[in-house]
C-alpha cells in the first residue's frame, strides 16, 4: 500500500514536470518551423497539456482497466471546468474576447452530447472509437483553419507574446520533446500502477480514483497553463486552453482507450453520474463565456458556483466510497 502511494506521488510529479518539458519543447519545434503563434497555441499546445490524459488513459486501457482510463477523460473535463476556472475566475474575472473561443463553445457542447449518445449501451466499441478519432481529426483540421482565418482574434495576440518568450533553440527543443516524451510515457504507467494497487486494496473502483486522483493529476498543466495566463491577464488563453482540452479529452483519449479496448463493459454510473455532471458544468461555462445579451465572462460569483459544484460532486464521490 505505502509502495503504491509513493508510486502515485512520484508519477504526478514526473508527469507534471514531464508534460512541461513536452509542451516547451513542442511549441519551440514549431516555432523553428516556422507555424503562426496560433496554430502552436491551439494545436500544440493543445495536444500537449492533454498528453498525460491520452498516455494515462491509453495505458489503462491496454492493461484492461477501461473505466480508470474514461474515468480519467470525464473527470479531467469536470476538474477543468469547476475547480481550474472556478479557482482561477476567484482568483482574476475571466474575460472572453476571442471569437474562435466562443466558436469552440459550441463544438465543445456538441462533442459532450456526442459521447453520452456512445456511452448510452454503457460500451465504447471499435466504429465509437473511429467516430471519436475522426472527429478529433476534423477538429484539427478546423483549428487550424481557423487559426489562418483569424490571424486578428484576440487569442492570436496573446499567443504571440506567449510564444515570443520562449527562446529555445531547435536543438534543446527537440531534446526536451523527446524527453518529455519519453518521461510521460514512464510516470503515467507509474501512475497507474499505483492507482490500480491503492483502488484494490481499499476496495475502491477504479473509477472512482479515475475520476479523482487520476483526473487532478493529468490536469495539473491545464491548471498552471490556465492560472498563470489568467495573472498575466492573457484571459482568451486561460479559458481556451480548457475548452481546447475538454475537447481533446473526449475526442482523443476516450477514442484511444476505446480503440484500444473495443466493447469492454463500462460502469452505468459513467454515464447517469459522471458524464450528466461533465454536461452541466459544460452548459454551465457555455452560457458563462458566450455572454448571451452581455459580454461573455466568468466573474467571481459565477467562478465559485464553479467551484461550489465540483466540490459537492466529489463530496458525493467520497461519500459512495465510504458506504
Amino acid at each position: 500500500m505505502l509502495l503504491a502511494a509513493v508510486a502515485i506521488a512520484i508519477g504526478l510529479i514526473l508527469l507534471v514536470w514531464s508534460a512541461d518539458r513536452f509542451v516547451e519543447g513542442a511549441a519551440a519545434t514549431a516555432r523553428h518551423a516556422g507555424l503562426s503563434s496560433l496554430l502552436i497555441g491551439m494545436v500544440i499546445v493543445g495536444f500537449g497539456t492533454s498528453a498525460p490524459e491520452m498516455v494515462v488513459s491509453a495505458i489503462a486501457a491496454s492493461e484492461g482497466n477501461v473505466d480508470l482510463a474514461l474515468g480519467n477523460a470525464l473527470g479531467s473535463n469536470i476538474v477543468n471546468i469547476g475547480l481550474i476556472l472556478g479557482v482561477t475566475a476567484l482568483i482574476a474575472p475571466i474575460v472572453v474576447k476571442s471569437t474562435i473561443v466562443k466558436k469552440e463553445l459550441p463544438i465543445l457542447l456538441a462533442v459532450a452530447l456526442l459521447c453520452g449518445a456512445l456511452l448510452y449501451d454503457n460500451k465504447l466499441s471499435l466504429f465509437d472509437a473511429l467516430c471519436l478519432l475522426s472527429g478529433f481529426i476534423i477538429f484539427v483540421v478546423w483549428s487550424v483553419y481557423s487559426g489562418k482565418r483569424h490571424s486578428a482574434d484576440a487569442l492570436n495576440s496573446e499567443f504571440d507574446e506567449e510564444i515570443k518568450q520562449n527562446t529555445m533553440g531547435l536543438s534543446k527543443a527537440i531534446f526536451w520533446l523527446v524527453v518529455g516524451l519519453i518521461l510521460l510515457i514512464v510516470s503515467s504507467r507509474t501512475l497507474v500502477w499505483g492507482a490500480v494497487e491503492v483502488a484494490s486494496r481499499l476496495g475502491v473502483s477504479d473509477l472512482v480514483i479515475g475520476l479523482t486522483i487520476v483526473a487532478i493529476g493529468t490536469s495539473l498543466p491545464e491548471l498552471a497553463t490556465s492560472f498563470l495566463a489568467a495573472k498575466k491577464g492573457e484571459h482568451d488563453i486561460a479559458i481556451g486552453n480548457v475548452v481546447g482540452s475538454n475537447i481533446f479529452n473526449i475526442l482523443a483519449v476516450m477514442g484511444i482507450a476505446a480503440a484500444i479496448s473495443p466493447g469492454s463493459p463500462v460502469s452505468a454510473s459513467l454515464l447517469t453520474r459522471d458524464w450528466t455532471t461533465m454536461l452541466v458544468f459544460t452548459i454551465a461555462l457555455t452560457i458563462m463565456a458566450i455572454g448571451i445579451g452581455r459580454q461573455g465572462r466568468i466573474n467571481r460569483l459565477e467562478g465559485g458556483i464553479l467551484l461550489l459544484g465540483y466540490l459537492a460532486y466529489n463530496s458525493y464521490l467520497v461519500l459512495g466510497v465510504m458506504k
